[in-house]
């Protein structure tokens, strides 16, 4: 009986334990999305945008009250103008954007005004239960438009006769 006791006492604090040590582990999350060179000067992608392969981003969480940076990572994008971010810890009292810091490009260097940065959810707290998080599209603007621009933005409907 005395060796019952004891080994339904040592499972009890075995599940204790493991249960107090997944409790303090830090969430991780992984933040994914694509930078673009847009030649059309629309801010937003057309079959002549172009993705960029070393378009360095950064991703930085800011409290909500004292908007001080709580978190920063920097990265570059892969193959296809693809990054991925990793992300430690739960953010959610926290505002987390990933924003364009340097194109590869000389070209195309000026950051697309409001799509320059994308907001995204770096909590366990908000209903989603996947560690991978996809920010919207983000970019970089020429110039100049292209003259091919002209017949695309009509095929879009955006331009006119």
């Amino acid at each position: 009986m005395a060796k019952t006791v004891a080994l339904i006492s040592a499972l009890c604090f075995l599940a204790a334990a493991v249960a107090a040590v997944h409790g303090h582990q830090k969430e991780h999350f992984n933040v994914e999305g694509d930078v673009y060179c847009d030649p059309c000067r629309v801010q937003f992608e057309t079959v002549l945008a172009q993705r960029l392969i070393g378009a360095t981003v950064r991703l930085e969480c800011r409290d909500l009250i004292k908007k001080a940076v709580t978190y920063s990572v920097e990265g570059v994008t892969g193959f296809n103008g693809h990054y991925s971010l990793p992300v430690v810890g739960d953010h959610q009292n926290e505002i987390c954007e990933v924003a364009v810091v340097k194109s590869p490009r000389p070209d195309c260097i000026e950051p697309m005004g409001d799509f320059a940065k994308s907001r995204i959810s770096c909590t366990t707290n908000d209903g989603t239960h996947a560690a991978v998080r996809f920010a919207n599209p983000i970019g970089f603007m020429t110039g100049a438009a292209v003259p091919q621009c002209t017949p695309v933005l009509f095929d879009l409907g955006v331009l006119v006769n």
